[in-house]
């Protein structure tokens, strides 16, 4: 039976790349399943508790993209799971033009992937979770601190961070403005397409319980037209502004609470707000 599996195998990936030799653009879906991933207890994956054994793509996947790559043609890669995945390097690849995380779509995924293909509409999406690059470097399952887990405190360097995404626009913050807790952020689309955007507002808070790096306190989806500029509201709640003592208790601590806004996770050009807590509580 393995044999007749890997002989099928053999053949499609076959087909594959003769269908990619004959086209002008070749847009790859490869990914996961349910009896790869899951929830404990799923029938599909019965061995492995739910859980998937690494970050790669199963199988002859990778191989097939190489394989794909090696022809020389423009390569679009669609990626289906529920869970992050690693393209070990892969992503680099100057034939791979464009990555798009189709997640599980459901039955209108294929006109919706069509539409971003085609131009219809901009993508949109923003990452749920960290893409890393392997597991070297990520704590064991039996370790519940937080020392290194999420991106509010990994020191890893990862292969796409939380909150990202692109569109086929070009966006740009360029003003903020904080009056009490309402918080006024001016954006300007450059590019030449109708988009949407996130505006995503992170913390990062003066005290010895709060993240390593930042967190995510409010986000706000926004339509950005070609060519203009939208200035909108976000309505901060005082309560994001607590960090969680050594106790396990949501407490007021520290001084300062600088504001970062961008369309994902701050980086240098990200602009910066500071408000003292005191105003605030």
């Amino acid at each position: 039976m393995q044999k007749v599996a890997s002989s099928r195998a053999n053949e499609r990936e076959s087909e594959a790349i003769i269908a990619a030799e004959h086209a002008d653009i070749a847009v790859l879906c490869v990914g996961l399943d349910p009896t790869i991933e899951g929830e404990q207890g799923d029938a599909g994956n019965v061995y492995g508790s739910g859980d998937k054994p690494s970050l790669s793509l199963p199988g002859q996947q990778k191989r097939l993209i190489e394989k794909v790559l090696e022809t020389g043609k423009t390569v679009i890669l669609v990626l289906t799971s529920g869970s992050a995945l690693s393209l070990e390097g892969l992503e680099k690849h100057t034939g791979v033009k464009a990555i798009i995380q189709a997640w599980y779509p459901g039955a209108h995924g294929g006109t919706a992937l069509a539409n971003i293909l085609l131009g219809k509409v901009s993508p949109s999406g923003k990452l749920p979770v960290t893409f890393c690059k392997d597991t070297q470097g990520l704590p064991d399952f039996s370790d519940y601190s937080m020392a290194e887990r999420t991106y509010q405190n990994t020191q890893l360097e990862v292969l796409y961070p939380f909150g990202y995404g692109l569109t086929y626009g070009h966006a740009e913050i360029k003003t903020l403005q904080l009056d009490d807790l309402t918080l006024s952020v001016t954006a300007e689309n450059k590019g030449d397409y109708d988009i949407e955007e996130v505006i995503q507002v992170y913390v990062k808070i003066n005290s010895e319980f709060a993240p390593k790096n930042h967190k995510l306190i409010a986000f706000k989806r926004i339509a950005l037209p070609k060519n203009e500029t939208v200035t909108v509201k976000i309505e901060l709640k005082p309560d994001t502004f607590k960090v969680v003592n050594a106790k396990g208790d949501w407490v007021v601590d520290g001084s300062i609470a600088k504001l970062l806004v961008d369309f994902g996770q701050p980086h240098a050009e990200t602009l910066v707000e500071e408000v003292s807590l005191n105003q605030i509580f």
